[in-house]
């Protein structure tokens, strides 16, 4: 059985070559990639505890939602998830792909959102009853929103939706983040905003401020130009934060 002991003398050995290294270079970039075998050995010896869920309580699943007991499921990823993050893991992705209904629009939505929609808000009551959610952010969102026309066979059982680029919505919830709005508007005919738009670059410096990095400050440099997390681009959506 693996118990972590070999790669744990593999890192002790490594760490002695870094040492000699970083007495003789000084180099601080030494440093940090010692702490980073660190922290990956201790993600990687934690993964059997993280990963087992016989501890928790019935009521547990029943809030995510009978798929919670299935692994690889979302339903699992969620209560996954909220391990991880009690665990003190910084960033995690829940990735469910399947929303690409140019066909099959009415039962596809259905069956998507029958899987997604329990687990989902389990994950946010969850954190919320233990106390994580004020400091954790949650994002649900996507790279395109669907047309609210109609593609494909016509008809009420079987349609289609194209993709849009324009107008659509992702949601965030908890760390810093106003509950219960909405912010900014479309058209009668949800194509184009109308109403306090929001580019990927606003969201995303928005994203930076919520994690208290200031997107204008930190700079890098990349062939041969300055660039920072935004580039050029951004502002905060100050309206939606608390």
């Amino acid at each position: 059985n693996y118990d972590g002991n070999d790669r744990k003398k593999m890192l002790d050995y490594l760490g002695k070559l870094n040492a000699i290294q970083h007495d003789a270079y000084g180099d601080k970039e030494i440093q940090s990639r010692m702490a980073q075998y660190e922290m990956a050995f201790r993600m990687q010896t934690s993964i059997p505890e993280v990963t087992d869920t016989k501890d928790e309580p019935e009521h547990i699943f029943e809030m995510y939602g009978k798929d919670s007991k299935d692994p690889g499921t979302y339903a699992a990823n969620c209560l996954m998830a909220r391990k991880l993050l009690e665990k003190g893991v910084k960033f995690v992705q829940l990735y469910h792909q399947g929303w690409d209904q140019h066909i099959g629009c009415p039962g596809g939505v259905k069956f998507k959102a029958k899987q997604t929609d329990q687990a989902t808000a389990a994950l946010i009551k969850d954190l919320k009853q233990r106390g994580m959610l004020e400091d954790t952010l949650v994002v649900w969102g996507g790279e395109f929103g669907r047309t609210v026309y109609s593609q494909g066979q016509l008809t009420k059982e079987n349609y289609g939706r194209d993709h849009h680029p324009k107008a659509f919505t992702m949601w965030m919830a908890g760390a810093g983040v106003k509950p219960g709005m909405t912010y900014g508007q479309t058209d009668d005919f949800s194509y184009n905003v109308t109403e306090n738009p929001v580019h990927v670059h606003d969201f995303h410096a928005t994203l930076l401020h919520l994690f208290g990095v200031d997107h204008e400050r930190l700079i890098f440099k990349h062939q041969g130009r300055r660039f920072r997390l935004t580039d050029v681009h951004g502002h905060v959506v100050k309206d939606i934060l608390t």
